[in-house]
């Protein structure tokens, strides 16, 4: 008889060798000690059949902001079956198990990083995340980049990148809200050089986490407040000229660095990278903070989602008013998309009329114009990985 359970850490010894097959590492047995306490903060679903785990989906309690606003968000990871039991539909029925726990549990995203974006996007998740990966020689930044203020290489201080991610990540969608044991166990996790930036008052303005290897200087996470916090660095990083070759860092996909040195032709790639779904539109749809002005009319949206047939109606945004409505306003007056193209726009991955001239959502133009309107414009950018 087969059923899904949730597993504890008594499972664990089976949980760590579904994933170090499926993902191809072997865990050290200092490694080991390191992944249980991770994993004791997972909830862990499991398929099992006939007492043995078949599959398995890790549940993440995350959030994220959203427009400057804090959203509960469920992460998936080390989603994995044997070979011997795959093909059977057991990941779409813990995928559509663990949208129930989300829904309960008043998280109304989700993100995922896939291992094939066709397969999750049969399931409802979509890509909205995407960063730009830069590798440029270091000569390519000599220059003055007048910055006022210093830079000092500081100690593992969790309390002062915090307060500094913390304002930084607000500026973006999706990035997440992070505590001090996602700090330890996930981002101060090597032996990274961190350094801080001051102004001229001695006020920090952000922070550098990167290393030094082959020649090469590696940016593993980039947070700045201001234009002088990023010429600081900036110079920084140009400094090391004498000790490597070239840079490589990930940054947000309207990052204009190559606007602000000489020569801007050097590798550039915007890669895909995270997933995210909307989990409950009627609760994500409440509490998302529109750009509302009196007087405008109200958009009407009809949402598609097989998966999840929860989410699936029709929707009028009216000022701060949400209403299911069971019937689709007639076509002129509503906008008809699926749930990935909803959490595209609503994310701010892809704005609405852009979406509607690929022809990715259907319906009135005007509708489209008036959504477009009510959306607020931000950057999607998410750093962690899990």
């Amino acid at each position: 008889m087969a059923e899904i359970q949730r597993l504890t850490e008594k499972d664990f010894p089976e949980v760590f060798a579904l994933s170090q097959f499926a993902f191809q590492y072997e865990l050290s047995a200092e490694d080991r000690q390191k992944k249980i306490e991770e994993t004791k903060h997972h909830k862990i679903w499991g398929w099992m059949e006939q007492g043995t785990l078949a599959g398995k989906l890790h549940l993440h309690s995350l959030s994220c902001f959203l427009n400057g606003e804090k959203f509960a968000m469920g992460g998936i990871g080390n989603v994995a079956t044997w070979p011997e039991y795959r093909r059977r539909g057991i990941v779409k029925q813990l995928l559509h198990h663990a949208l129930l726990d989300m829904k309960e549990n008043g998280q109304t995203l989700s993100f995922l990083h896939p291992f094939s974006f066709p397969f999750y996007r049969k399931y409802g998740w979509e890509l909205t995340f995407t960063n730009k990966h830069y590798s440029l020689p270091i000569n390519q930044l000599k220059k003055s980049w007048n910055g006022n203020g210093y830079v000092r290489r500081s100690k593992k201080d969790i309390a002062l990148l915090d307060s500094l991610y913390s304002r930084f990540a607000k500026n973006y969608n999706g990035m997440l809200v992070r505590d001090e044991r996602w700090w330890q166990q996930r981002v101060l996790t090597g032996n990274d050089q961190i350094a801080v930036s001051y102004n001229e008052q001695g006020e920090a303005g952000g922070y550098l986490i990167y290393h030094v290897k082959n020649d090469v200087l590696i940016v593993e996470e980039f947070v700045y407040l201001s234009l002088n916090a990023w010429r600081l660095f900036m110079q920084f990083i140009a400094n090391h000229d004498s000790m490597v070759e070239k840079v490589e860092m990930v940054v947000p996909e309207n990052d204009l660095l190559p606007l602000t040195i000489d020569e801007p032709r050097f590798p550039q790639e915007v890669k895909p990278y995270f997933m995210a779904r909307i989990v409950d539109v009627p609760e994500f749809l409440k509490a998302y903070p529109f750009r509302f002005e009196k007087g405008k009319l109200p958009v009407y949206l009809h949402v598609e989602d097989d998966f999840f047939p929860d989410n699936a109606g029709g929707y009028r945004i009216d000022g701060g008013e949400i209403v299911r409505t069971e019937k689709p306003n007639p076509d002129e007056e509503s906008i008809f998309c699926t749930i990935q193209q909803l959490t595209v726009m609503f994310l701010g991955t892809r704005r609405p009329l852009a979406l509607y001239a690929a022809g990715l959502i259907n319906g009135s133009r005007r509708a489209v114009e008036r959504l477009e309107e009510i959306l607020p414009v931000r950057q999607t950018y998410l750093t962690d990985f899990f």
